[in-house]
């Protein structure tokens, strides 16, 4: 039995091969020639599987380790028959802590205190509420707008996109893109939202790249200095825009949801839905594959503070250096997107890191936050 893992899943040789023959293929490059006689196929979100790939193919059964589906056609499997599975939430921890990171660098650079700022939520999905729970444990408001979520009556305040460009300090968007439709996000923050920000606002796009539109922000960016900028997902990756890049506060290759423990569990959730395909059930448990990480234990005294805060979240993940990785390539006015992906040095989640405290009031929020905390 063939599989199909793409390059970059983690894991995903040691497991599937379990199961049958696996091919290892740079996701982006994938041709039907290498599908031959495949089985199974398992990708991740740059590549498209639609019938161009799959027609005259004997692909079976689709797996992608993401939880954004925008690149598989939905019509295309059922019309053939083909199963499917995605791994909804297996980032979603890895996407939050990206956003952290980036928001108490921007907060230690100009000066304010993040419970100061209203942040809104556009997208209240997996990592939607993730972020938001872990916002409110710091006392942050934070305002949501999900019109899925309204429209079916969920019980939660919701408000419109309007009103968060209006009230809030920070956006944050965390949609899935639908190019049109009641609920279109494509081209979502364009160049009339743009213009309606308010001063000093922090706009952060960890989503789909065509949320926003590039060249608007590019043309707003040429006009106003007052607006951070962070974006790790791009219109027309992995071609992305070196203008627009040199003009943003945060520029990272599509690798928010880079962290061990996201892509693992993005493998682990397609390959037992694989093993349950072919009728051979099978559970992976997460930390049996994981090896130990960089720093595994840390003391922290007294209260935590915003300050201790930030340090304690850039010791396991500082943002400025994916940042800077990036950037040096501009320098030779060549980004080699993928490969920067491909290569992405090993991002752990703040869990993996033990923090033994002597306060039990910082033990207790640091858990809710995420970190693996005790008391001495």
């Amino acid at each position: 039995m063939k599989i199909i893992v793409d390059e970059n899943m983690p894991y995903a040789y040691e497991l599937f091969s379990r199961t049958g023959k696996v091919l290892s293929v740079p996701g982006r490059e994938l041709s039907k020639i290498e599908l031959k006689d495949t089985i199974g196929l398992m990708v991740r979100s740059i590549t498209n599987v639609n019938a161009k790939l799959l027609d005259n193919t004997s692909i079976k059964f689709v797996g992608t380790a993401t939880s954004g589906t925008e690149h598989i056609d939905y019509h295309v499997l059922k019309k053939k028959g083909i199963s499917f599975s995605s791994a909804p939430g297996c980032n979603s921890i890895a996407v939050v802590e990206y956003i952290f990171s980036v928001l108490f660098f921007l907060a230690e650079r100009d000066g304010f205190d993040l419970r100061n700022r209203i942040v809104g939520i556009i997208g209240a999905g997996n990592i939607g509420n993730c972020l938001n729970k872990r916002l409110k444990v710091l006392g942050v408001e934070t305002l949501i707008c999900d019109p899925p979520r309204k429209n079916r009556g969920d019980k939660e305040i919701f408000y419109s996109l309007d009103e968060l460009v209006a009230k809030a300090d920070i956006l944050t968007f965390h949609t899935p893109l639908f190019i049109d439709g009641l609920y279109k996000s494509w081209h979502l923050v364009d160049i009339n939202l743009l213009n309606s920000l308010k001063k000093n606002t922090i706009l952060i796009n960890t989503c789909r790249g065509s949320v926003v539109d590039n060249k608007a922000l590019l043309q707003i960016l040429t006009m106003r200095k007052d607006i951070s900028v962070i974006l790790d997902v791009w219109e027309e990756e992995p071609n992305i825009s070196l203008e627009l890049l040199n003009k943003i506060d945060i520029a990272t290759p599509h690798i928010a949801g880079y962290t061990l423990e996201g892509k693992t569990r993005g493998t682990i959730q397609i390959f037992e839905s694989w093993c349950n395909f072919i009728d051979k059930p099978q559970q992976i448990i997460l930390e049996n594959l994981l090896p130990k990480p960089e720093f595994s234990t840390i003391t922290l005294h007294g209260n935590i503070d915003q300050y201790k805060l930030k340090r304690l979240i850039h010791l396991i993940y500082d943002v400025r250096r994916d940042d800077t990785l990036l950037r040096k390539l501009t320098a030779i006015d060549h980004i080699d997107f993928d490969l920067l992906r491909a290569q992405y040095q090993e991002r752990r989640e703040w869990s993996s890191l033990q923090v033994i405290c002597d306060n039990t009031e910082t033990v207790t929020i640091l858990n809710k936050l995420g970190f693996n905390a005790t008391l001495q």
